[in-house]
């Protein structure tokens, strides 16, 4: 045939020889690609955790995949003839880009210090305890914004069933905060920068997946704060105090006084801040002291509680005949618990490093081990329960959990392309309107995506593990269960 080749014309022969000898036609193969091994979800899955696993000690390169894959547990995968045994560095290259790996330079992500520590860990292990029996009284929304589970009823000691997510945080504005990479034409001349970060606004606001900001009517929870000296200061415990009232105040006029709030707070040492008179073994002296109180200033301390739950005052009566109104010290305690010792105690260990797993070795621990003092509220946390609200701290070093991060970012993208202020009352302005441009349907998405987070650790996955599903998993609120058990026995091997 006039314009095909040699081979084609061979083609052309065999195909009419096996239609005189068998009555059949060739069939057309057009569109039948081959296959990639990485379609094989077992084969892939295998691989990405090995590299997951070398990436959290040590760098990953292409000829890891290469050595991956030519591994016993690998081949065993592999059909018979499928493929080579070994492959190529170039195909490494193809395969890491297919399971979502990209060479560049690594970005800020998750703080990882402290994140996998064993005190952390086993606070994160009874959190998502809790959290698993808060989100029974929840309504959960999809990532389209529309209500994917109610709760269903059972019964309360309040009688108030329906728990709503308020979650907080706090985040800075900087008036010199503005983006840096931008398309610029070559012929642009390099302008003079601002030095410095300019002035600051202090944001402290509360979020929920049901209204987004806590708003009600014409009055809001959130909080502009001008920190700084000369300004209005530091924002402190007893100023969040104030703003949490104040946001219980227009949440209970927005739900009619129906429903209980879950109000949420990060780990920082401001939100743990015991109240002025809060039980502390903290600097109490041995022996009893004339005037003693656990700050400076401050009163009283309150009375502890005994085992059976009859009260303890921790100072003599104002009408002791030596002692009068003074602070007992901790071996009294101690001894009206009939816990002191015949060899008796020192006041603190060396450093107040006492040794791991002894609760007896100086006063300071004996006390920091009893019920009453482990049981004893921070300061917050006894206000928002007085009002009949739950209160709850998420873990440290995890603001993954905490969705109202995303919030942040989401606004600050907007205001980082914002027009450029001197004034701090447009800067102001700027900021609010930034906040309000982030959408119910994005609050929503990012809630589901801490959500993610908490469920790939009440199945046990650790902080890269829950990461990588959470990529994966991007639209669904949990993970599935039977994955992340393969995970945790893959991450194991």
């Amino acid at each position: 045939m006039q314009g095909y080749g040699e081979h084609y014309a061979r083609n052309l022969h065999t195909w009419i020889c096996q239609y005189m000898t068998d009555n059949k036609l060739p069939l057309h193969r057009y569109g039948n690609c081959s296959t990639s091994v990485l379609d094989d979800e077992d084969i892939a899955q295998s691989i990405q955790l090995r590299l997951l696993e070398k990436a959290s000690t040590s760098y990953v390169r292409t000829q890891d995949v290469v050595e991956i894959v030519a591994t016993p547990e690998i081949q065993d995968k592999l059909e018979y003839g499928a493929m080579r045994t070994t492959i190529t560095v170039r195909t490494a290259q193809r395969w890491l880009r297919k399971l979502d790996w990209r060479y560049r330079r690594k970005s800020n992500g998750m703080y990882v210090d402290g994140h996998e520590r064993d005190d952390v860990v086993e606070y994160r292990s009874t959190f998502v305890k809790r959290w698993a029996e808060y989100e029974k009284r929840m309504v959960t929304y999809n990532n389209d914004g529309n209500i994917s589970t109610t709760p269903k009823g059972f019964p309360i000691p309040d009688g108030r069933f329906r728990l709503y997510l308020v979650t907080h945080d706090e985040s800075t504005f900087y008036a010199n905060d503005r983006r840096k990479t931008k398309w610029i034409h070559s012929s642009e001349k390099s302008a003079p920068q601002r030095k410095g970060e300019g002035a600051s606004l202090m944001v402290s606001d509360f979020l929920t997946p049901d209204w987004g900001p806590l708003i009600h009517g014409n009055q809001a929870a959130r909080l502009i704060w001008k920190a700084g000296t000369n300004r209005d200061g530091w924002f402190g415990a007893e100023d969040l105090l104030k703003q949490v009232e104040i946001a219980i105040d227009l949440f209970e006029a927005k739900t009619n006084g129906w429903a209980v709030g879950l109000w949420m707070f990060d780990n920082a040492p401001s939100h743990q801040r015991r109240a002025a008179d809060a039980l502390s073994a903290r600097r109490m002296p041995k022996g009893p002291k004339a005037g003693w109180t656990h700050r400076k200033d401050g009163p009283k301390m309150r009375n502890g509680t005994f085992p059976d739950g009859s009260s303890q005052a921790l100072y003599f009566p104002d009408d002791h005949p030596v002692m009068p109104g003074w602070f007992k010290g901790m071996e009294h305690i101690i001894r009206e618990h009939n816990l002191w010792p015949a060899n008796g105690l020192k006041a603190q260990c060396d450093g107040f490093k006492c040794p791991s797993g002894q609760a007896d070795c100086c006063c300071h621990r004996l006390l920091f081990t009893q019920p009453d003092f482990i049981d004893q509220k921070s300061q917050l946390e006894e206000y928002i329960t007085s009002r009949g609200h739950l209160c709850d701290y998420y873990p440290k070093y995890h603001c993954e959990l905490n969705f109202i991060e995303q919030y942040w970012g989401h606004a600050k993208m907007h205001y980082r392309t914002s027009p450029q202020t001197s004034d701090i009352n447009e800067m102001e302005q700027n900021v609010l309107r930034c906040l309000d441009n982030v959408s119910l349907l994005s609050i929503r998405r990012y809630a589901n995506r801490s959500a993610r987070f908490i469920s790939a650790y009440a199945q046990g996955l650790s902080g890269a593990e829950a990461v990588w599903a959470n990529r994966k998993y991007h639209g669904h609120r949990t993970l599935p269960p039977a994955l992340a058990a393969e995970l945790k026995r893959e991450a194991r091997k």
